[in-house]
């Protein structure tokens, strides 16, 4: 699985001019499927994120988690993050999951957030969606789990 984290002061994704997913301060997070994931790697990924201390403490040093300050998720599906450039101009993503995969995949991801976490907000899966966000920092985070 990829991920982007961004810690934000807040987050909204938007589907044809609707808002389907929104949170205050926390961690707005682009995630792919590949092949090769599982749940049980999509379970390891969230537990990563919720204890991920990335949030600023008294003394201004990141020393604490998106559960510590009780902020939200905002977990949008993203394809696109499995895209390989090293063939030429037009990006590949032959690396990406399957539809029906990522889609359950995606899903998993936020049944094991909302039983882990509060605060959990989504996109929709497919969807054309517009993103908006102020980055806190900014603080941006990339992961890979393989």
């Amino acid at each position: 699985m990829i991920a982007v984290l961004q810690r934000v002061a807040m987050a909204r994704v938007e589907v044809a001019g609707r808002t389907v997913g929104e949170i205050g301060p926390g961690l707005l997070i682009l995630v792919c499927a590949e092949a090769p994931d599982t749940p049980a790697l999509a379970d390891k990924m969230v537990a990563k994120w919720l204890k991920l201390r990335v949030f600023s403490d008294e003394a201004g040093k990141m020393n604490r988690s998106v559960q510590d300050i009780q902020g939200g998720l905002l977990i949008v599906s993203q394809f696109t993050l499995a895209a390989d450039t090293a063939g030429g101009n037009r990006p590949s993503f032959s690396g990406a999951a399957p539809a029906e995969q990522g889609r359950q995949l995606y899903e998993h991801v936020l049944t094991t957030a909302r039983r882990l976490h509060a605060v959990v907000a989504q996109g929709e899966f497919g969807a054309d969606m517009k993103v908006t966000l102020v980055n806190d920092g900014p603080v941006t985070i990339p992961m890979h789990m393989a």
